[in-house]
């Protein structure tokens, strides 16, 4: 393991991707990704009584799934990372609580996936063998915690996001055949001062800039490395803004870079205004369709850079400003 620069850590050994799997809800179902993913659930509800419950059930069942396909026994995987957007991360926890491995609750808002892969490829490195990861977001449970009731049907502004409802799960080994992490660029807390809570997009993308642009820095390499470079949920604002602020620091990125908020939905035939958000957002993406494109070897390069708000409903409602994180790592095959 070779520290590079500030903020990047290149592995001697870099740990490989099992396998992964991923459960979402219904609009993602309907939305252009809808064949990537290897559960599409009919309602929000999916046979529980309440919205966190049926968010636990998603990520228990996405984790026991991943599980399943890797062929690896629960009890040969050694540590859990784990989190997702509720208060005190029960969702991760009460989802997880009877797999009986050794669990670490983290939150890094929707940036938690890569995080979790990042701490991950640390500890595999190390001499770890197996490490699962999980992260997930829901929609009403997100409404319901940091905006407003459903049933009050406020009106959504068009800089807003839409929550996805979903998890992602990955076991990360110590050997295989790849895909394999070979670095990671953990990024700094970068605040802006942007307040507005319905405006995620601009609230991260200036901390996406700042991981991308030392990324590449401490890397020495060009946006031209990679097949393809993905931000977690910067949205159809944030990709423009970060688009922007990239061309401003003498990088060009149009060419290889999309966002996994935009991808997942169809903007216009599902209203979903500036595309989709959560820590489900890049964890159902990478763990569906970026996956299988890299097994396929569709893409063999790419840098994945999840995006997180680092605030809470209270917060917001004492007028502070929102914090912005971005994680960041490279997978080649």
């Amino acid at each position: 393991m070779q520290k590079l620069g500030k903020q990047t850590i290149k592995f001697d050994n870099p740990p490989t991707i099992v396998d992964c799997a991923t459960i979402v809800g219904p609009k993602e179902s309907n939305g252009p990704l809808a064949k990537y993913f290897d559960k599409c659930l009919e309602d929000e509800m999916w046979g529980e009584k309440t919205w966190e419950k049926a968010e636990s059930k998603i990520v228990k069942e996405t984790a026991n799934m991943v599980i399943s396909k890797s062929g690896i026994p629960a009890n040969k995987i050694e540590y859990c990372f784990a989190g997702d957007l509720l208060n005190q991360c029960i969702s991760s926890s009460f989802g997880l609580r009877d797999l009986n491995i050794p669990f670490f609750g983290i939150f890094g808002a929707c940036s938690t996936f890569v995080e979790g892969l990042s701490l991950a490829s640390i500890l595999v490195e190390n001499g770890i063998n197996y490490v699962l990861i999980s992260a997930s977001s829901h929609f009403c449970s997100s409404e319901k915690q940091f905006r407003f009731p459903l049933e009050l049907g406020n009106q959504r502004p068009p800089t807003s996001q839409w929550t996805v409802t979903g998890s992602g799960s990955s076991i990360i080994a110590k050997n295989g055949q790849g895909p394999f992490i070979t670095s990671i660029t953990s990024g700094k807390i970068v605040d802006m001062g942007i307040k507005d809570a319905n405006n995620m997009g601009a609230a991260m993308a200036p901390a996406a800039h700042s991981t991308l642009i030392t990324h590449f820095k401490d890397t020495g390499r060009s946006p031209n490395y990679y097949d393809a470079i993905l931000t977690g949920d910067l949205g159809h604002i944030g990709k423009d803004i970060l688009i922007d602020l990239c061309k401003n620091s003498g990088y060009n990125i149009n060419s290889v870079y999309n966002d996994c908020g935009v991808l997942i939905f169809d903007k216009e035939k599902q209203d979903t205004h500036s595309g989709g958000s959560g820590c489900g957002c890049c964890a159902s993406v990478f763990s569906g369709y970026l996956f299988k494109q890299l097994k396929e070897k569709k893409l063999k390069r790419i840098l994945l850079i999840a995006t997180g708000a680092l605030m809470n409903s209270m917060s917001s409602q004492q007028g502070e400003s929102i914090p912005g994180i971005a994680h960041a790592i490279s997978i080649e095959i």
